[in-house]
């Protein structure tokens, strides 16, 4: 595939940093915006051999950084769930005007909330796909173990994840506990195919139950067998986005 390194700007001014994939004969299937995972970034290596496959089968993905991460201007500790939305919905917006409209979404860990949450913002899209997503975005204050306390008294904390230090602000847990995810996922009104692992120790397989509970069809289900959360062996980020775009043909 061919991957060009680019600029866009974000709902609020920030730079942000995105890489455009496509397959070497052009795009012949539709174009792709992907959400990576919380605190990771587009260069994830699951990511990259995601997309990687997509493009084998003739498809776009416009992969980027939030706000504060990677290569992406912006604070992160001034950002939430409701900014990521703001992000992609900028990157759309990017895609639309200088490359080739959104026409599916795929959102991985917390970006797959963020993908359920924004298909009913960008109207271009057609198809979602959630790989390893929690259903409710809440979930992962989990991982700041025993500094919730301390946010909410003295207004923020730094917080280890993924062996980096983040610092986490009271704002951000208050806008998790606002989202209606219930209602987003009820009414989504795309078809939609969830990827989980039934040993995922981050993201339980509960959550892919509960979204495909509510989601209405057309809607399927893919387990991913002995998989982990961020999908580190090659083959796994393979047939996700393999599969992914076998299923999304027959909607776009």
């Amino acid at each position: 595939m061919k991957s060009n390194k680019i600029e866009f700007a974000s709902s609020q001014g920030d730079t942000l940093s995105a890489r455009i994939d496509e397959p070497n004969g052009g795009i012949s299937k539709g174009a792709v915006l992907f959400a990576h995972c919380f605190t990771c970034s587009k260069d994830l290596k699951a990511v990259g051999r995601i997309s990687h496959a997509l493009t084998d089968q003739g498809m776009g993905v416009f992969r980027f950084d939030f706000t504060g991460l990677g290569e992406s201007e912006g604070d992160f500790a001034d950002t939430n769930f409701s900014s990521n939305i703001e992000d992609l919905k900028a990157a759309a917006s990017y895609m639309e005007k200088e490359w080739a409209t959104a026409r599916m979404l795929i959102g991985h860990s917390l970006g797959g909330a963020a993908v359920l949450q924004a298909t009913h913002q960008i109207s271009s899209i057609e198809a979602v796909a959630t790989v390893g997503a929690p259903c409710n975005p809440e979930h992962v204050t989990h991982l700041l173990v025993n500094k919730k306390d301390q946010i909410k008294e003295q207004g923020k904390a730094r917080v280890k994840l993924a062996g980096r230090e983040f610092t986490i602000k009271k704002q951000f847990l208050d806008d998790l506990k606002e989202q209606k995810m219930n209602k987003m996922i009820k009414e989504l009104d795309t078809p939609l195919i969830i990827f989980h692992s039934p040993v995922d120790k981050t993201v339980g397989i509960d959550n892919a139950a509960h979204i495909y509970k509510l989601a209405k069809h057309p809607k399927s289900f893919i387990s991913l067998d002995d998989a982990d959360h961020l999908l580190t062996n090659e083959e796994d980020a393979r047939y996700v986005g393999s599969v992914a775009a076998a299923w999304v043909d027959r909607y776009l």
